[in-house]
């Protein structure tokens, strides 16, 4: 059994052990608890018998919890516990350490061979000594490790979900051939990936040709809210509203490319508050991709967020908004594009723009779902299209030039839009664009790139709510919100009534200066 390490540095022990025995899952994934009695790790929630307190030492990291010689919980699964947040006010040391991770968890941000040391060092603008110095004074693991309990949590989820074949198991988590895959679980574990299979452990399962999955979030979640912002922009075809046993569930179609080459297929998912987590349903055909899936279903959904964080910061003026999330993407260009439909015009109107591009440009996919038929416009159908198809769409000139740029910057990589990309280098690219303003940009880079602080100043009703008139004066108004100025707006748009400067704004507005998708 592993001996009792020290716990992670800033940790108070004895409120962990509370936590835990509380079952309290607002603190789910921000910590995890090592048994040395029995040599695993798990979650905060977990319902086994509670260890006595003198068997228990604490981790940060799942990462650190495998250092220190712990197996993940078969039970609870560490691997469905949403992420910790990688934004900080910190020492500048405790950020780039925070900023490596963030960049190892997104598996848009690299390319098939995935990321290393090196090379997120070259991202960041540091040494690689500097990086590996600072990210084992923060996590207490190199890089290297981190990455592996990511890729081999990853796997675990793979194996008790789906019935993949192994090959594929390695290779979708991020592993280079089977034979390093079996050696590393084993020397984690303790177990060979089959074993585990048959061992039976899913929360998930299959269903007809699609597979089930789990996906945790710390309370609380206004999920009505959430799924009414989604509904009302829903786009013919690709996105869908319905209801299952009195319960609002959302679908949509997905393209993911990965491995050089492109998967389509459809998702189905829906809240259980009751368990503290979202139902996901996958397509078949996006099994072999499901790690990149669920990222994109965590980010999409605002998942990962920890409100008790957010709210010390914005409680006091938004009082009725502590369940609120920013609502994200499954795909950064389908959101720029949006974006710019958007600009200036309701949400209604942009909706059907939105639907309109999709009839033109988007291409059919068959799905057991009525009314899910179409796929997002690629950069490509995009970059292709006419200024006459798209003026017979609707769209004017101005947002026409916005959108041929934006696809065409995109086809040649010189923009990236997903929560590891640079966010002032992104911002700047994307005011570069013509049609393209601070409004818009901000907009993209709260909800496809996963940046809290964005805020889009110029949205007069915004101004409104804060009681201002000038984008300036907005601005000053709320830099003690930072750096969570993009759930500040959220909770301005959803606010029944004015209030004054610095204190709660006004409920989302019909119409806006900037892009609304």
């Amino acid at each position: 059994m592993p001996a009792a390490p020290a716990s992670s540095a800033g940790l108070e022990s004895d409120a962990c052990y509370l936590a835990m025995k509380a079952h309290d899952a607002r603190f789910d994934g921000s910590f995890f608890t090592g048994v040395t009695s029995t040599g695993v790790y798990c979650r905060p929630v977990c319902r086994v018998k509670l260890p006595r307190r003198e068997n228990c030492c604490f981790f940060r990291h799942a990462a650190q919890a495998e250092a220190a010689g712990f197996r993940p919980c078969l039970r609870c699964r560490p691997e469905l516990a949403p992420r910790a947040a990688s934004w900080s006010t910190e020492d500048a040391s405790r950020i780039l350490a925070l900023q490596a991770a963030r960049l190892i968890d997104e598996p848009d941000a690299w390319s098939d061979d995935g990321p290393g040391a090196a090379r997120i060092a070259a991202r960041l603008g540091v040494s690689d000594r500097h990086l590996r110095r600072i990210f084992e004074t923060q996590f207490g693991v190199s890089p290297l490790q981190y990455l592996q309990t990511r890729r081999l949590l990853a796997a675990k989820q793979l194996i008790a979900d789906t019935r993949l074949p192994m090959t594929q198991v390695a290779m979708s988590s991020g592993f280079a051939s089977v034979r390093r895959f079996n050696a590393a679980f084993v020397a984690h574990y303790g177990l060979n990936p089959s074993a585990l299979r048959r061992a039976g452990a899913a929360s998930g399962g299959r269903e007809g040709d699609s597979v089930s999955v789990r996906l945790g979030y710390r309370p609380p979640c206004d999920s009505e809210a959430m799924l009414g912002f989604f509904g009302r922009r829903a786009l013919r075809g690709v996105e869908q509203m319905t209801e299952r046993a009195g319960q609002p569930q959302f679908a949509r179609t997905l393209r993911v490319a990965q491995g050089g080459r492109s998967h389509a297929g459809w998702l189905q998912l829906r809240f259980d508050p009751a368990r503290e987590q979202v139902l996901l349903q996958v397509g078949e055909s996006l099994a072999a991709v499901l790690p990149t899936v669920i990222t994109r279903v965590r980010a999409l959904f605002d998942l990962d967020a920890e409100p008790m964080v957010i709210n010390s910061v914005l409680h006091a003026c938004f009082p009725d908004g502590d369940g609120l999330r920013v609502p994200g993407t499954v795909d950064g260009f389908e959101l720029a594009v949006r974006a710019v439909l958007g600009q200036q015009v309701t949400v209604a109107a942009a909706r059907t723009l939105g639907s309109r591009v999709v009839e033109a440009f988007g291409e059919p996919i068959a799905t057991p779902i009525d009314g899910l038929d179409r796929l997002f416009p690629t950069a490509a159908a995009i970059a292709g299209a006419s200024g006459d198809a798209l003026g017979r769409l609707g769209i004017v000139r101005q947002r026409q030039a916005a959108l041929l740029a934006l696809a065409q910057e995109m086809l040649a990589g010189r923009l990236t839009l997903h929560a590891g990309a640079d966010v002032p280098t992104t911002l700047a690219a994307l005011q570069a664009l013509p049609g393209i303003g601070d409004w818009t940009a901000q907009y993209i880079a709260m909800r496809a790139l996963r940046w809290p602080d964005a805020f889009p100043a110029g949205d007069v009703a915004l101004q409104k709510a804060l009681g201002v008139d000038s984008a300036r004066a907005a601005a000053d108004a709320s830099q003690a919100w930072r750096p969570w100025r993009g759930y500040a707006v959220l909770r301005a748009w959803h606010r029944p009534t004015p209030a004054p400067a610095a204190a709660a704004p006004a409920e989302e507005p019909r119409t806006r200066t900037g892009a609304i998708a």
